[in-house]
């Protein structure tokens, strides 16, 4: 099976979809009301932490450059009296038009260990929306799946972008091979997990003749693998079969 490779108009497609999604649930749930898959959040706080993602990646494409900016640099946060929503919605609009005008082959830096191209914060900010408006939905109790072609994709940049820059939620490193297949997307990944080392391999790649000390195979819907890696859900929504401990390896978020 061949992984989906993204494109501009895709990423850009996925994150006016998620965003309309987004500003829906929010507009639907008390600014008070709990996340309960952002413990300790509420909706207020996801809308302060998104919008403050948008300010952050514009901010990036008006500086410019490939260079590593200040770690310190911080979004300034909303007014203390602005609704938290129509910030929100002032900043995606920003983002939306400065993403929509930038060539994804121009020059930009990002975190990751990976070409620094601006087409990063297409794919970024398309899946960060993604994810937080499933939280956001969660508020409401009504949260709906990631559409599969950019869950698939999301899955993806979990395991080419995320697990490669180091951020894995736990200080596990086991060795072994995790096959993950989404039915509903036509998609398979394998990753070999080497303690720190981490490697996406084509799914046609024959495994060499050392046998992988572990191996676990899970299965689901794109949107179930891709939340069960952010720590959504848990991995029992998925078929598992095999050391389950290889699968907690490859969390992020």
């Amino acid at each position: 099976m061949t992984r989906l490779h993204g494109t501009k108009d895709f990423w850009l497609g996925g994150l006016r979809a998620e965003a309309a999604a987004f500003a829906a649930a929010v507009a639907q749930a008390p600014a008070d009301a709990p996340v309960p898959s952002c413990p300790g959040w509420t909706v207020t706080d996801l809308v302060h932490h998104v919008g403050g993602c948008y300010e952050y990646v514009t901010w990036l494409f008006e500086r410019g450059g490939t260079d590593r900016p200040d770690p310190t640099r911080a979004p300034a946060g909303p007014p203390a009296d602005e609704v938290a929503l129509a910030w929100w919605q002032m900043r995606y609009d920003t983002l939306l038009s400065t993403l929509d005008a930038t060539d994804p082959e121009a020059p930009m830096w990002n975190w990751a260990p990976q070409t620094k191209r601006a087409g990063f914060w297409h794919r970024r900010m398309a899946h960060e929306t993604a994810v937080h408006r499933w939280d956001a939905q969660m508020a409401t109790g009504a949260s709906e799946p990631i559409e599969a072609k950019l869950a698939a994709d999301g899955i993806s940049e979990v395991l080419d972008t995320w697990l490669p820059a180091g951020r894995r939620q736990t200080g596990d490193r086991p060795h072994g091979v995790v096959q993950l297949l989404a039915a509903d997307a036509d998609q398979e990944w394998l990753v070999r997990l080497r303690g720190e080392g981490v490697a996406l391999l084509d799914t046609d790649t024959i495994l060499d003749g050392e046998e992988p000390p572990a191996r676990v195979h899970a299965e689901g819907t794109a949107s179930d693998l891709l939340l069960a890696l952010y720590g959504r859900v848990g991995f029992d929504v998925l078929v598992v079969s095999g050391d389950p401990t290889l699968l907690t390896a490859l969390r992020t978020g």
